[in-house]
């Protein structure tokens, strides 16, 4: 098949570097967006007359006619293509003859390629962010079923503090309102259409771009043309987006894995969400969190790809920018399906109180809790850590907890304590005492769901 652009050529291509030049393997899987801006592009033509209304109407018949045939199988792309942009067009004119040679006026492949990008990605986000949106349903529903729960709260993977199961969920609950946010400014910025931009420098033909954008949905029309066919910050900001996204799911994942283990016990996962060993019957193992965090890193590989694609391109056009798309489409794809898979393995996941308060007598997780307590009854803060500290250092010489020394034990520390300054050092206690914005207790978890909810109704009714 002879190349729509090969009048200045004598030679065809070689077939080795056919198949290196070729991206319609890949880029055919934006052939609707394709479409909608070649439709969107000839109707503006039309209008401005620069083709007859009847000439942009046989070129829209054509058009949707064509994307009938592909959805339907009855059209293949094969190398001779080249790309999604030649492979619908060299179709178009078999079709309809010359009038669709004039499809392409005012127009280049560069902002052609940009247009199908920016359609696409735009399509895509709203579909990740509706995954975003349930994972934080889900994690509301979690979290108001376990705010009254007490766990042991890390720091250090080390015994520190009681805190609440919801409280944590709360935790991540922020993350990922984070990653909507920023999900949504990505969105925005990208919301404007580079057609009509043509190889970089204009037209000289009587376009309207604003009515090319108002046609196809963006905000406005992108303000310089260089810039529109040279720029893929939209797709570095998109898969930084998302590699932020999936190290938040990663963290997570990790800690699943850990309190999957028989050293922990917190959690049981459903079956349904874990596999065997092809050796060892017994064993249960979280592979799909252990998934998860692998998962991260291959989107974090997508982004340097593409920030290195990026970093030597001089304007406007190059070649190498056919190398954002594959990377691209991984990133979309493993975003969606570790978002899916983490929601749902996350809603079947139940803790396992018993195996929790196992824990409570390990790492003296009420010290901070009693210092603040003698604080509170006017002995300073540095003092009062210094007292508590030589309690925990007497508590581990006597192999006891704090509830089990005697007022002659705390009077040999410090004269101003005793068992009645200790006061109600339960779990539960020091808990629901820990009442400052933000904090862990039960009360204080309820206000962020009340919060969350009330967020996340909204961005529901954002840009999407």
């Amino acid at each position: 098949m002879a190349s729509l652009w090969g009048g200045r050529f004598e030679k065809e291509m070689d077939d080795i570097v056919k198949q290196f030049n070729a991206s319609i393997g890949f880029d055919q899987r934006m052939y609707n967006e394709d479409i909608d801006g070649s439709i969107a592009h000839v109707t503006m033509l039309g209008h401005q007359g620069i083709v007859s209304e009847d000439e942009a109407k046989q070129i829209v018949d054509g058009l949707e006619k064509i994307r009938g045939k592909i959805k339907s199988g009855e059209i293949v792309f094969d190398i001779d293509d080249e790309d999604i942009h030649m492979g619908i067009e060299s179709r178009l004119i078999a079709d309809i003859g010359d009038v669709g040679k004039k499809l392409h006026t005012a127009r280049s492949r560069n902002d052609q390629c940009q247009i199908d990008m920016r359609l696409y990605l735009k399509k895509e986000i709203k579909d990740i962010a509706e995954r975003l949106i349930y994972l934080e349903e889900v994690i509301l529903s979690k979290a108001e079923q376990y705010a009254d729960s007490i766990t042991v709260g890390f720091t250090h993977i080390q015994h520190a503090q009681p805190i609440t199961i919801g409280f944590i969920f709360m935790a991540y609950f922020q993350m990922f309102r984070r990653d909507l946010d920023r999900l949504a400014a990505t969105y925005e910025r990208m919301n404007l259409c580079p057609l009509g931009a043509c190889a970089l420098a204009g037209t000289t033909l009587p376009t309207d771009r604003k009515y090319t954008a108002q046609l196809l949905g963006f905000a406005a029309p992108t303000e310089n043309a260089m810039d529109s066919v040279s720029d893929r910050d939209y797709v570095i900001e998109f898969e930084s987006d998302a590699a932020i996204s999936m190290m938040h799911i990663s963290r997570w994942a990790e800690e699943f894995v850990w309190w999957n283990s028989q050293e922990f016990g917190f959690i049981d996962i459903d079956d349904s969400y874990c596999t065997g060993s092809s050796i060892m019957p017994q064993k249960k193992n979280p592979d799909m969190a252990e998934l998860l965090r692998g998962k991260s890193g291959r989107v974090y590989g997508d982004l340097v790809q593409m920030l290195t694609i990026m970093k030597g391109t001089p304007l406007a056009y190059n070649k190498d920018f056919q190398e954002d798309k594959e990377g691209l489409y991984d990133v979309i794809d493993t975003w969606k399906a570790s978002i899916t898979i983490f929601a749902n393995m996350l809603e079947k996941t139940e803790f396992r109180m018993d195996r929790i308060e196992q824990h409570f007598a390990k790492g003296f997780l009420n010290a901070t809790d009693i210092a603040e307590h003698f604080a509170n009854a006017g002995i300073p803060f540095r003092e009062a850590h210094s007292i508590v500290g030589r309690m925990v250092k007497m508590c581990e010489v006597k192999n006891c907890d704090f509830e089990d020394l005697t007022d002659e034990d705390l009077q040999s520390i410090d004269q101003r304590v005793n068992k009645e300054t200790l006061g109600d050092i339960s779990m539960k206690a020091c808990v629901d005492a820990r009442v400052s914005y933000g904090g862990t207790a039960p009360s204080e978890v309820r206000r962020q769901i009340s919060v969350g909810e009330s967020w996340l109704n909204g961005i529901k009714e954002m840009v999407w």
